[in-house]
């Protein structure tokens, strides 16, 4: 529906001065061009239009409201239902009187439930929900209802989703579902409500004044403006209710047929209002089909005599010649090229991984000689000796002649003290 909405503001910008609640809403919009003379078809089809005559659509109307609650855990009830000339219907015993609707619900649409006696049972969320089978259609409301034990916490508000109910112990609540669409309260024949037409605006005319074509009633009633239909030069089918094909046909067309064409359904009960619209635009006549030349009758020959020898007329066979055309030469220059240029890409890989190769091999012998040149070298025996050449040169002969002179002195002294001793002896 709103992908057709669209198409219509691109494809159709001027049948927007067309657009108000009254002329409903445009689900379809189309630009067509046809050859003059040719057979026009604008469709038009709503399977939500076909006409039943089901007399008692009154039963397909339905209201009931459902409970859901989370805790203890998670359940759905159906608390009541109701049709219109049907009492309502409550599915607990214990709701029995508690709970109800209004008896004018089908009448002035309005069907709250009315909870008396509000228990901590009753929390949950309740949707209210409406079912028109007939007109496939189907709303549903959705109310939260809380309960407290104060009468300062009472009050009502919306949570962003629903509308939130918060309801004093005991006391008695109206939880509001409201729908007063002539849908719940018309209860008028269904072939006084449904109706289709079809307008024509020529170019430059403007929409109020756009001219009426037929209008179609369920009931079987037709009315045709002007001469068009009479002289079947437009046509829309007998069983459109139907079948729900309110297509219109437009035959031997003509420049002068080019406009906007509007297909209009309403179903004033359902609720229901649909808008087509069709840019019709009248091209060339078709060209007349080329003239195919009739053989000429065929003319009995009769032959002289019956001997083949003089009637028989030897045809000459057809030869067969065969022919080689011999390959092209760029096919081959384009085949080498490819193959010179797979050979030089494998090269030049080859030749970089040469490169990168010896690089490596290069660099591990300098980091060896390196490496040899401060740890030492390898001897014939396969054992490492030190390079002493650049050891420091140790402060030994400073500390040997040091002790050199204390063993020196050390003897010296103890030679005078000998001298002394034997000259002591020998006094």
């Amino acid at each position: 529906m709103l992908l057709l909405f669209l198409s219509s503001a691109v494809f159709m910008p001027s049948a927007w001065g067309q657009s108000s609640s009254s002329l409903g809403v445009v689900v379809e919009a189309r630009n067509i061009t046809l050859p003059a003379g040719t057979l026009a078809v604008l469709p038009c089809n709503s399977p939500r239009m076909v006409w039943t005559r089901d007399r008692l659509k009154d039963r397909q109307r339905v209201v009931h409201w459902d409970l859901v609650r989370s805790i203890p855990e998670y359940s759905v009830e159906r608390i009541l239902d109701m049709s219109p000339g049907v009492k309502e219907r409550v599915y607990n015993g214990f709701n029995k009187g508690r709970i109800t609707i209004p008896k004018t619900a089908f009448t002035d649409g309005n069907f709250s439930l009315v909870i008396n006696n509000v228990g901590a049972a009753d929390r949950g969320v309740y949707s209210c929900n409406l079912h028109h089978h007939y007109c496939q259609l189907h709303q549903s409301i959705k109310i939260q209802l809380n309960t407290t034990k104060s009468a300062r916490k009472e009050k009502r508000y919306w949570d962003g989703d629903k509308t939130v109910f918060v309801v004093l112990l005991g006391s008695s609540v109206v939880l509001p579902c409201v729908n007063r669409r002539p849908l719940w309260t018309d209860g008028q024949q269904e072939e006084q409500q449904q109706v289709a037409h079809w307008d024509w605006q020529p170019p430059g005319v403007r929409p109020d004044l756009a001219d009426r074509l037929v209008d179609l009633y369920a009931s079987g009633e037709r009315r045709q403006y002007g001469p068009l239909f009479p002289v079947d030069k437009m046509s829309v089918s007998e069983d459109a209710f139907s079948v729900g094909d309110f297509s219109l046909t437009i035959s031997n067309l003509q420049p002068i047929d080019k406009g906007l064409y509007s297909c209009h359904l309403h179903h004033h009960y359902c609720g229901l209002h649909e808008r087509r619209i069709f840019r019709l635009m009248v091209g060339p006549p078709l060209p007349p089909p080329p003239l195919v030349p009739t053989a000429a009758p065929a003319v009995p020959h009769a032959l002289p005599n019956d001997d083949p020898s003089h009637n028989v007329v030897e045809l000459e066979r057809p030869r067969v010649v065969n022919v080689i055309l011999p390959e092209h030469r760029g096919h081959f220059l384009q085949q080498l090229g490819y193959i010179l240029a797979t050979f030089f890409l494998l090269a030049f890989i080859i030749t970089i991984v040469t490169v990168l190769t010896r690089r490596r091999r290069k660099r591990g012998l300098e980091y060896d000689l390196q490496r040899s040149k401060w740890r030492g070298h390898v001897t014939d025996h396969g054992d490492i000796a030190l390079d002493a050449t650049e050891l420091k040169v140790c402060n030994q002969e400073h500390l040997n002649s040091n002790y050199k002179n204390n063993l020196l002195k050390e003897r010296d002294m103890s030679k005078d003290r000998n001298k002394e001793m034997d000259g002591k002896l020998w006094k």
